[in-house]
Formats: structure tokens, sequence, C-alpha cells
């Protein structure tokens, strides 16, 4: 193991990819510190202390607590997120964006522009509903902006919209020169930065007896529990098989090789629960701080324990999962290239009959990582919601953690070897989410 830390720090374009991702995730952590000009951040943090276990409560965590301390970075990255669903969407049922998304780099660097535009509309709106909320809260007598006003209003919402702005710059740039995915590592870094305070919070309350030894030994086991299915159902796939046949090519003959096509259980990987929490994030955000009876009423119903919140949790999840794996995986399209390599699939015919038999695995495939990554992400907040966790945890929070890590630690090792240095992880094989 340590030989193959060694080796990563050898090759020259990886130490740089690894410590230039590094640099942004701690310029990101920095940002989660910097507060927005006029907020009482000790009536804000008194505020806070009663959202554990609420939807506001799951918001903060996925910020890094950039939420809870109403930083320059309090949107995170969810507006971003948001766009991105809206345009591709909108790649599927509009017809100009679909041809934009089909003409290749040029493309979509368009859509890429508007994902930008969009993102910053949708932390102006929602930054703007968070200002005028903040004016109103008030704890104990306390009132969270001393200075009220409509020069707050204005400073609060440029102030989040270029936090946004900046961290989805951070994002693309980790992306492009760093390695990983920049918007899952922002997440991840988001999740991470919470463990210490959580672990330390655990310790007193297991000292005072706040939480009994029992409750705490369950909550461990679940999540070893979890984290295990999460890395068995990340790395199954269904193997179709694929023969190719016999052909002469000038003085060569190729073919008559067996092969497979990896179809994996969950090809979206983290996208669905992510996307699904940017859904529901994004109004309730706004609502827990809009003091309409109404509106406090439903962002009460909106918590991850909640029965409404979790049918629209499943609900989101599984469209997602089926939208994106569409989107990513086209059957006809990996029809026609078997086809036209000299490929079939034993028993199927080429052509139109082995593009519906991909459809109908892929169907029932995304079906069952559908069930598996809902179960994972409600069953355990629902758990921990009925032993009264006074900490979020959820298993939407292990799963991104656990899939970005194992899809970074995919790409560390296809560098590695790609130079015949030996793997990052010695006598194992990471596959990630993309197989």
């Amino acid at each position: 193991m340590f030989k193959s830390l060694q080796n990563i720090f050898r090759i020259a374009e990886l130490r740089q990819r690894i410590l230039f991702t590094l640099m942004m995730l701690a310029v990101y952590r920095v940002g989660c510190h910097v507060p927005t000009p006029g907020v009482n951040g000790q009536v804000l943090a008194s505020f806070f202390e009663g959202t554990q276990g609420t939807l506001l409560g799951m918001v903060s965590a996925f910020t890094g607590g950039a939420l809870q301390r109403m930083t320059v970075f309090a949107l995170g990255i969810m507006p971003y997120i948001s766009a991105s669903i809206i345009l591709q969407l909108l790649t599927v049922v509009f017809e100009p964006v679909q041809r934009l998304s089909k003409e290749g780099e040029q493309g979509r660097k368009v859509i890429t522009r508007w994902t930008r535009y969009g993102t910053v509309l949708l932390s102006v709106v929602q930054g703007a509903g968070i200002a005028v909320g903040l004016q109103s809260m008030n704890v104990a007598g306390d009132p969270v902006v001393p200075n009220q006003g409509i020069g707050f209003v204005i400073l609060t919402v440029f102030t989040l919209t270029a936090g946004t702005a900046f961290i989805m710059w951070i994002g693309e740039q980790i992306t492009e020169r760093g390695i990983g995915n920049g918007i899952s590592l922002i997440i991840f870094a988001g999740i991470i930065a919470n463990m210490p305070s959580a672990i330390v919070n655990t310790i007193r309350l297991l000292r005072t007896g706040a939480m009994p030894p029992v409750t705490m030994l369950f909550i461990l086991v679940l999540m070893v529990l979890v984290i295990m299915a999460i890395v068995f159902m990340e790395r199954a796939q269904r193997r179709v098989p694929i023969h190719y046949a016999k052909r002469v090519v000038g003085m060569r003959n190729l073919g008559g090789q067996s092969s497979h096509l990896p179809l994996k259980i969950n090809m979206s990987g983290v996208i669905p629960p992510i996307f699904a929490s940017s859904i529901i994030m994004f109004p309730a955000t706004v609502a827990n701080f809009v003091h309409v009876e109404w509106v406090q009423k439903l962002a009460g119903m909106m918590t991850p324990s909640h029965w409404l919140y979790n049918v629209f949790f499943v609900a989101f999840i599984v469209f997602f999962c089926y939208f994106y794996t569409a989107v990513t995986f086209n059957p006809v399209d990996v029809a026609e290239n078997v086809k036209n390599q000299g490929g079939y699939i034993p028993g199927v015919r080429p052509g139109k009959a082995t593009s519906d038999f991909l459809d109908v695995v892929l169907s029932r495939l995304t079906f069952a990582g559908a069930i598996y990554v809902s179960v994972v992400c409600v069953l355990p907040t629902m758990l921990i919601g009925q032993l009264n966790v006074p900490f979020y945890f959820g298993g939407t929070s292990l799963l991104i953690v656990v899939g970005v890590g194992m899809d970074t630690a995919s790409q560390i090792e296809s560098h590695l070897i790609s130079r015949s240095y030996e793997g990052f992880m010695r006598g194992a094989s990471i596959k990630g989410r993309r197989g």
C-alpha cells in the first residue's frame, strides 16, 4: 500500500492533478467560513440548533455547514445542479436543445454556457428568498439581521450568487485540471467536513447519557452494512456475451473471439440522489426562511423522517435513474456498433432485435438499481429518525461519499496502470461506477 502511494507521486501529471484538486478543495473550505455581511452569526447559530434532523439540517450538511454559518458559499453547488437538470430535461423534450447536444464539442459548449446562466438566475431567486426570510427571523427577540432594508437584500443576493458562481468555477477547474468529477468532489468535501464535529458531538452525547450505547452500536453496524451494500452494488454488473464472426482483412484473419458488454446495475451512480436532493432542497431552503403559516407547515412536513418527503424523494430517484441511464446509454447506437464490428449476441439477431434486447435488459437493471438507491437513501434515514438521533445521518451522504471515493480511486488507478505502475490498491481492482 505504501509503495502504491509512492507511485502516485512519481507521475508528474498525476501528482499535479491531485495537488491541484486538494488546493481547490481547500479554497472551497476557506470560503465556507467567510460570513455574509449584515448577518448576526450567533443568533443564526441559535436558530440552526433546532434544525437538526430536518431538511434544513440536511441542506446545511450538503453545503459543509456554509448555510448554517450563512457564508458566501451558503447556497452551495445546488443551483448549478438544478440548472443542469433543467438543461438535461430540455435535451429530451425541446428540439433545439436536442440538436445542440448532437453537435459535438461546440454544442456542449453552448449548453454549458446556458447552464451557467441558469445557475446565476436560480442563485438570484434563491438568494433573494433567503435574504427576505433572514430579515423576518429572530431568536428570543434578537434579530438575525440587525440592519434591515433593501440594501441588505441586494448585498446578500449579490454575495450568495457570486459565491455559487465561484464554486461552479472551482468544480469545472477540478474536472478539467484535477482528478475526479469536480462537482461531486465539492459535495463530497462538504459532507466529509461535517464528520469531525459529528464524531465529537456523538462522544459528548455518549458521555452525558443522552444517547444510549446500544443506539450508537446500532448506528455503527448500520453504517458498515450500508457501506458494504454500496460497494457491492456499485461494482455489480450484468455481462452480456458478444461473439465476433471471423473475417479476413488484407492478409489477416480477424474475429472469432468472444467478449462481453458490461451493464452496471446502477449505471447512473450517485447522480439520481444528488438531483433528487437538489429539486427538494431548492424550494425547501427558501420555505424555511419564509415566515408564512402554510409555508412553514409544508416545510415542517418536508423532513427526512417524514413520509411525504420520502415519497417525493423515492419518486425523483426512480425518475432520474431511468432518465440519466437513457441519456448516457443508447441501445440503438450500441447495437449498431456491435453489428458494424461483426459481433452479435448469441440467440439474438443483429440490428433492431439486439437494440430491443439491450433495452429490456437495461430497463430491468435500472429498476433494480433504482430500488437499491432508494433503499440506501431512505431506509437508514427513517431508522435514525425513529431513534431521535440529534444529528443528521443518511444513506444519501454515505452513497455520495462511497461512490465519489470509488470513482476518484478508479481514475487514480487508471493513471497508474496506464504508465505501467502498480495499482493504487494492491491485489484489488477498482472499477468505480463506470466499470
